[in-house]
């Protein structure tokens, strides 16, 4: 199995970043004055409003017989995708290497880069009327359920990438470190059984895992494949759909996302390569080796001697004045002796 190079990946990631996307609120204003450098070699267009009628807009590039949809900020508030998927298009714009040019002759790829942008201006993970765009995918209620189902029907992928941010409260199990990208194969029903589309997409993963283990060691989860009967991810791969999840999550010291932002931008070319150059996906054994998704983290915890009163604390990630900010709130846990914080303080009792 063929995997890009540490070196290959972060040589063009420096030289291809889109340096005016930072951090954890990206909303539509941001990105729009971006889509017009892209029309010269990207189709881009508006194939949609939101619920509040902000533009839903579309990039498609590539002239091969593998389709991959790529979508990002279903959720609001969840946007290291977005930012990834934006560097990944500076790569397509700038970049003549040959792994870029077999992914375009090989495959056809569309990307929304933002599907819910009345959610990303408020920073809420639901859309303008509370709608959980992420387990909406059988009622269809929300305007941006809606287009998504129609892309994916008109398109018809291959291969789906649903992009996604985790909390911070995960870890990879059997260590001491955060889960700072979480993969995920959807089950297609309740029993999780083993599919022949599954076995597709945990190929695909694979090969994403294999190039990030040799990068960011043991800092690699696989989130849960219980079954959610109105999901995006478990309804389209129950479709015939191959969708792979990707869960961008939390690096030491990295609440702005800007080093998970890498290893997602990282994981995604990968994918994309490892489709580009593959005919047969069979290769799905080695994705139950990935550790499990493990809730043992949070952002602070203060320690005592008298272990009985420790303290833990999240982050609250909120919009205040017109700026994000995270506000330290103290969380109901007894029992903190199993628990990490990302931040630890040992007081005297």
């Amino acid at each position: 199995m063929q995997t890009l190079t540490h070196q290959f990946l972060e040589s063009i990631y420096n030289v291809q970043k889109e340096n005016s996307l930072h951090g954890r609120w990206i909303t539509f204003k941001d990105l729009e004055n971006l889509f017009s450098k892209y029309s010269s070699k990207f189709k881009v267009s508006q194939i949609g409003t939101s619920e509040e009628n902000r533009p839903i807009m579309q990039l498609k590039i590539g002239v091969g017989a593998k389709k991959i949809l790529l979508w990002s900020q279903m959720h609001g508030n969840e946007s290291t995708g977005t930012k990834a998927l934006f560097d990944l298009f500076n790569c397509f714009l700038n970049e003549s290497d040959v792994v870029f040019e077999n992914i375009l002759t090989t495959c056809t790829l569309v990307f929304i880069p933002m599907l819910n942008p009345d959610g990303a201006l408020a920073y809420t993970r639901v859309n303008a009327n509370n709608i959980d765009l992420n387990r909406d995918a059988v009622d269809r209620l929300a305007v941006e359920s809606k287009l998504l189902r129609q892309i994916l029907e008109t398109f018809n992928p291959q291969f789906c990438f649903n992009l996604h941010d985790q909390r911070t409260i995960f870890g990879v199990e059997g260590t001491n470190n955060p889960a700072t990208i979480s993969f995920l194969a959807p089950s297609e029903e309740i029993t999780r059984a083993i599919t022949s589309g599954r076995k597709q997409t945990m190929d695909v993963i694979v090969g994403m895992n294999l190039m990030l283990q040799q990068i960011i060691p043991d800092f690699v989860g696989r989130y849960t494949d219980e079954f959610y009967p109105t999901a995006t991810g478990d309804n389209f791969q129950k479709l015939g759909y191959n969708t792979i999840l990707i869960e961008s999550g939390h690096y030491p010291n990295d609440y702005e996302r800007e080093i998970s932002r890498k290893f997602t931008f990282f994981s995604i070319l990968q994918g994309l390569y490892h489709i580009a150059s593959n005919d047969v996906f069979t290769n799905y054994k080695p994705y139950f080796n990935i550790p499990n998704n493990n809730k043992n983290f949070f952002d602070v915890i203060h320690r005592y001697t008298d272990s009985k009163k420790d303290i833990a604390y999240q982050y609250k990630e909120q919009i205040l004045e017109n700026k994000f900010v995270l506000k330290l709130v103290e969380v109901s846990e007894k029992e903190l002796s199993s628990k990490s914080g990302h931040s630890e303080i040992v007081f005297e009792s």
